[in-house]
């Protein structure tokens, strides 16, 4: 029921009662449906009906992480009563904050991440949906942040509001451990077993979190058998990892990655010498294990040693490499969908002005007697680029786009679930257009939002975000990313190598800028 009272005699009362100077609104009480309440197997929660879609934010998926559980395997949230305010964007994992001076930092917004504050009680996640209980049964859209393995959030800059408009599906983001709070190998420098799983323990944080999916999902609208898991850079390395864990087997049914095609994993040994570099730096000793525990998370992040934390093999939870030497078992029938980006390494280096010469005393510090090959391969397929539009192609084909199609190749040679491609040639409107179509430049684009600075929010930018988002919706439906906004878009295979190029027109090519890409292989081999 809605109260509204009449201005006029509301004041006329008032003045009698004296409270004339007050200022109050026409509307006293808010419709209830604008707080919409969701029943999870804790508790109810309560979030904010914005213009039709049910977003709830900071929602517990597993208990705090500080204390006795730092190091350890996600534990579930307490249960609680009455009901659970869930607005607000929980903290992030600790991490350091990002230099906002920095003009890609800016067009990606990655000192935004800290914003809502971080905390070891930082495994929340975020769902936007069109519909609470009403058997709407919806794709899950389960996205996962980058900031490889050490930062980042599920919170700012991801809202999954557009892409829960345009495809009538559920968006969950989500936080969980990162650095060495998330993957400090103390079983491989002498800790007992039952720090055994802290090398793996940010991993295992995201399967807790599928698992609440899982359980909860259908409350917020959604489909618990029909859940996408996707991320970029760092989060499309997760969803690497995710789809060769035995314990996430079951609750995920499709999968994109976004410049983060992760092959191999970290190495035990690599990951006990990081460990032992910064237990020794903290001055922590197996012999008195606990105390690691109670140390400030502060001094953890701050050490000179944490640098580069990553998951490493692991028995039980990672038992072998993810896209190597194949594509995983565990995840043979989900469709998978990859793709890079033309400049995506652009942003390691400098993104404004490069002279030929010093493209060319980059190309020979890199690449030794190489070099004048690949300057005359890259001279021959793109003889109008600038030097510091080449400078990040080559840095890109050389790796991400590698990975990639070797990713992609691997999962279409399994002979299970079919694999697609894309290339994103769309160039970031951003800082005058000089990053060109760089690394994140589709953080926004597939969640359907054009909005994040290196998007724009320009005609172009909200025509781009409506042509990814569209596909990566019917991918999560249907397990097929064709669409009416995206020509035949057939899978991908060593013979045809068919990539779809995501521009304003987008086009499917069979293995676009070949030569290239024969280049990098026999490189390889």
């Amino acid at each position: 029921m809605t109260y509204i009272v009449n201005r006029r005699h509301f004041l006329r009362q008032s003045s009698v009662l004296g409270l004339s100077g007050l200022f109050l609104p026409e509307r006293l009480f808010a419709l209830p449906d604008t707080f919409p309440v969701a029943e999870t197997i804790y508790g109810r929660v309560r979030g904010m009906d914005v213009a039709g879609i049910n977003t709830f934010r900071g929602i517990h998926y597993g208990a705090s992480t500080a204390g006795p559980n730092r190091f350890m395997p996600p534990r579930k949230p307490e249960s609680w009563s009455g009901i659970k305010d869930t607005m607000a964007y929980g903290p992030a994992s600790p991490q350091g904050p990002g230099d906002p001076t920095s003009d890609y930092t800016q067009a990606v917004m990655w000192d935004s991440h800290v914003k809502p504050g971080v905390s070891e009680d930082c495994l929340v996640l975020n769902v936007w949906t069109p519909g609470l209980a009403d058997g709407g049964n919806r794709p899950v859209m389960f996205y996962i942040h980058g900031g490889g393995f050490t930062s980042g959030s599920g919170g700012y800059p991801f809202d999954g509001d557009p892409m829960a408009r345009l495809g009538d599906v559920v968006v969950v983001t989500v936080n969980h451990r990162l650095g060495p709070l998330g993957y400090l190998n103390l079983g491989g420098v002498g800790w007992p077993e039952e720090f055994g799983y802290a090398s793996v323990a940010g991993m295992m944080d995201l399967v807790a979190a599928l698992e609440w999916v899982h359980e909860n999902i259908e409350s917020f609208g959604g489909d618990p058998g029909n859940v996408m898991i996707f991320g970029q850079s760092g989060g499309g390395s997760k969803t690497s990892h995710l789809m060769g864990m035995p314990s996430a087997e079951g609750l995920f049914h499709r999968a994109a990655v976004q410049s983060g095609s992760a092959l191999q994993t970290g190495t035990q040994e690599r990951s006990a010498q990081a460990a032992g570099r910064l237990v020794d730096e903290l001055g922590m000793s197996a012999d008195r294990p606990r105390e690691i525990q109670n140390v400030d998370w502060a001094a953890i992040i701050e050490a000179e040693a944490n640098s580069g934390f990553s998951p490493s093999l692991h028995e039980e939870v990672i038992p072998h490499h993810p896209f190597d030497p194949e594509a995983p078992e565990e995840s043979r029938q989900v469709p998978l969908l990859v793709g890079y980006l033309r400049e995506d390494s652009g942003y390691r280096g400098p993104t404004g002005t490069m002279s030929p010469a010093e493209l060319e005393e980059w190309v020979e510090q890199a690449y030794d007697e190489e070099a004048p090959e690949i300057l005359a391969l890259y001279s021959r397929v793109y003889p109008n680029a600038t030097p510091s539009r080449v400078r990040a192609r080559i840095s890109t084909d050389s790796g991400t786009r590698r990975r990639a199609e070797t990713m992609a190749e691997r999962k279409a040679n399994q002979g299970g679930a079919p694999a697609y491609m894309y290339l994103i040639e769309w160039p970031s409107p951003s800082f005058e257009g000089r990053f060109g179509a760089v690394h994140g430049t589709d953080l926004g684009l597939a969640l359907a939002d054009p909005r994040i600075p290196i998007t724009g929010n320009t005609p172009g930018a909200r025509r781009m975000a409506e042509i990814v988002g569209s596909s990566f919706a019917a991918f999560a439906r249907n397990g097929d990313p064709n669409c009416d906004m995206v020509p035949e878009w057939l899978p991908y295979d060593r013979t045809s190598r068919a990539t779809m190029i995501y521009d304003e027109e987008c086009r499917l090519e069979a293995d676009p800028t070949a030569d290239l890409r024969a280049y990098w292989e026999a490189r390889e081999s």
